[in-house]
């Protein structure tokens, strides 16, 4: 954080405290001429106030967290890049603007985030080092753990921490996030596919068809899409959109079917990322879709990844 943004951020921070205690104390100060208890010599419809003072508990409690959120703004100053505090804590790496520099800060300037990362990574590596690799020391296949109880149980609580966010708690999806329980992939469902997917990531690349299909275009292709999925559709429309679904073969295939090498979604099936409607399906050929699944090697490590792999494959296997 700039000098400028400091001196801001502490300015507005102060401010606020002395002002909260400028206000109690004007509001506890009799300065209207009125004796404690007689009544004040002006009404509100029709009812008139009495001169009485702020319970004094009350104020005492409002001077308590006055007093407090002084000493704490002393105590964690994280609005400062200068200065972490006599207590010398701070909530981030602030000075750090690249990930690779992580490694080379002194352990007593990690964040206290940071630093309860590496005792939870130092505590609970060696449990799941056990629960992936073989006596051998070469890991276990990922059918393997699947088969672990307690293995796959380790992997739903990675899972549920760094991947329900966006798949869902019971890893069902939503709108633009896959389901895992079914037997739908983009990209294949085998144990090394899902692996590869959490190691590196995935970016789709569905392009916008709007200025090379035209709206005529448009909603022709998505009748001849619907229909792939049984819908019923003015069948003039879906022999119009067959012909003009060879731009759209190259990576759905000529039969609609997919293809797991580009991420391409069988369109004959009822299975519908960004939704099944004609609405929908027009606005993914209109606008193109770009999600984008981020890699988790470097956030995670492989060990995790092994048993969330297992975790996920479990999932879509019969029981």
């Amino acid at each position: 954080m700039s000098i400028f943004w400091t001196i801001w951020i502490s300015v507005i921070t102060l401010t606020v405290i002395i002002g909260c205690a400028v206000l109690l104390k004007a509001a506890n100060t009799n300065n209207t001429g009125v004796k404690e208890g007689e009544p004040m010599p002006h009404t509100f419809d029709g009812i008139q106030e009495l001169n009485n003072p702020l319970p004094k508990w009350w104020v005492g409690l409002f001077w308590f967290t006055i007093v407090i959120a002084l000493i704490y703004s002393i105590a964690f100053p994280s609005y400062t890049a200068n200065w972490n505090g006599f207590l010398n804590w701070t909530s981030a790496d602030k000075d750090v603007t690249d990930v690779s520099k992580l490694d080379q800060r002194a352990e007593t300037s990690k964040s206290q985030y940071q630093r309860e990362i590496d005792a939870a990574e130092i505590k609970y590596g060696e449990v799941f080092k056990q629960l992936v690799y073989t006596d051998a020391g070469v890991y276990k296949d990922i059918e393997v753990i699947a088969k672990d109880a307690e293995a796959v149980k380790v992997g739903q609580r990675l899972f549920l921490q760094n991947c329900a966010q966006c798949h869902g708690s019971d890893a069902r999806g939503s709108k633009g996030f896959p389901n895992l329980t079914d037997d739908d992939w983009l990209y294949g469902g085998d144990p090394l596919t899902i692996k590869e997917t959490l190691m590196n990531g995935r970016n789709a690349a569905m392009p916008a068809w709007k200025d090379i299909l035209g709206e005529d275009g448009i909603k022709e292709v998505t009748s001849y899409v619907l229909q792939l999925s049984g819908r019923r559709v003015n069948d003039i429309d879906a022999q119009a959109g067959a012909e003009r679904f060879v731009v759209c073969a190259a990576c759905h295939g000529a039969d609609g079917k997919g293809l797991h090498a580009f991420g391409a979604p069988n369109l004959t099936d009822k299975v519908w990322l960004y939704g099944g409607s004609r609405k929908a399906v027009e606005d993914t050929l209109r606008n193109g879709r770009n999600g984008v699944m981020p890699a988790w090697k470097d956030v995670l490590g492989e060990d995790k990844i092994q048993l969330i792999s297992a975790f996920v494959y479990s999932l879509s296997q019969p029981k």
